[in-house]
């Protein structure tokens, strides 16, 4: 155990990933320290997290209870993420913010030499190219990269003390989302609210959705490209609809290592907060493989799961096409949750998004921005005219 806390930045505090994190730290005070609490809108739980744990630091959209919020904790530096990330007094930046607005403190702390805890997909689908040139920047100053998703987390733990020229295949996990059993004929008419009724995990909207589509599933493959340096074809997906091994590295000599548990986010979070350490506390109860009794897998149908498709073949592309394609998700997945298209619409607009992509094959930050911009505009042009077809 470390002689004096941990020190974390939590961003997206007032998310799920976020709110599981503030789990992990209540349950170890002595182990962890929160320093700097960041929201979007929610600033009345912020406010209340503030009370709680009295950071240092914070940071909320801009608005009028923000505005408010600021007013009324003038012993708080009220900063920007970046600023927020390279602190003295952060040990490690946990960040669960949702889009891009993760992606500049994320880079801003690699470059620092800090420990970042990655919960946010699009960081690394829009920006893998500058979080890798990043963490290579920042690496003799200590920067590491850890990885808080359940999957990459798994894919982490397995390859503790491994050779990286020992791994021959990843194999990431998918429990199939909250339609994995509806005849696909009926997937036109479901709703936003049941999209939201994940079977497993407890999760923000967003990614729910993404889940639903499986969609979730191709980011996380590009992801897992970008946090263990892999190429995307030795990257498998396959359907558990259990969820309790949360995924598998295959090595040269055909060996196998999966690591199970509960599905609980709070304990990625904890593994990722605490490494190199295996810190006591149990958020999840110990897996009960006995009382578990069977566990199932299967291939993924690709057919049904269309949006999966074309995350991978845009991220097969090596380009500016994932960037597009995640902004054209945003835009789509933010759409069907306001009712204006319907469920089997969003992997229609992110094909014709990645069929009407014009790519930069070499692409710097700024034109990784661009393109995740453009898929956002594009597919809100689509809805605005009618012209989805």
């Amino acid at each position: 155990m470390t002689s004096s806390p941990t020190r974390v930045a939590i961003l997206g505090s007032t998310g799920s990933i976020g709110e599981q994190t503030l789990d992990v730290v209540r349950a170890m005070p002595d182990r962890f320290r929160v320093t700097a609490l960041a929201a979007g809108l929610n600033t009345g739980r912020l406010r209340e997290q503030i009370r709680e744990f009295h950071p240092t630091a914070a940071n909320a959209r801009p608005g009028t209870d923000a505005d408010a919020l600021r007013a009324e904790t003038p012993h708080l530096e009220w900063q920007p993420l970046e600023d927020i990330a390279v602190r003295d007094d952060v040990d490690v930046l946990l960040v669960a913010t949702s889009g891009l607005a993760g992606l500049a403190p994320t880079l801003a702390a690699l470059r620092a030499g800090k420990v970042v805890a990655i919960a946010n997909k699009e960081t690394l689908v829009v920006g893998g190219h500058a979080v890798r040139a990043a963490l290579a920047e920042g690496a003799p100053r200590g920067a590491e990269l850890r990885p808080v998703d359940s999957e990459h987390s798994a894919i982490w733990q397995c390859l503790w003390g491994e050779a990286p020229e020992s791994i021959d295949r990843l194999t990431l996990t998918a429990s199939g989302g909250a339609f994995r059993d509806h005849a696909a004929a009926d997937l036109d008419a479901v709703t936003p609210a049941e999209a939201l009724h994940h079977p497993t995990w407890k999760m923000g909207p967003k990614v729910t959705i993404d889940s639903a589509t499986l969609f979730n599933k191709g980011l996380e493959a590009i992801e897992a490209r970008w946090l263990f340096d892999i190429p995307l074809d030795r990257v498998d997906i396959l359907l558990h609809r259990e969820s309790v091994v949360h995924s598998m590295v295959t090595f040269r000599d055909g060996s196998m290592k999966a690591q199970l548990g509960e599905p609980d986010m709070r304990l990625p979070i904890q593994i990722a907060l605490a490494y190199p350490d295996r810190a006591p506390a149990r958020p999840a109860p110990p897996l009960d493989l006995a009382a578990r009794g069977a566990l199932h897998f299967d291939a993924i149908d690709v057919e049904r799961y269309p949006a999966l498709g074309v995350a991978l073949e845009a991220g097969r592309r090596n380009d500016t096409s994932a960037a597009a394609v995640a902004g054209a998700d945003e835009a789509a997945v933010e759409h069907f949750l306001a009712g204006r298209c319907r469920f089997t619409d969003i992997p229609r607009l992110l094909a014709r998004a990645l069929a009407e992509h014009a790519p930069t094959t070499t692409p710097d930050l700024e034109a990784l921005l661009a393109a995740e911009a453009w898929g956002r505009t594009f597919v809100n042009d689509l809805i605005a005219t009618g012209a989805l077809v």
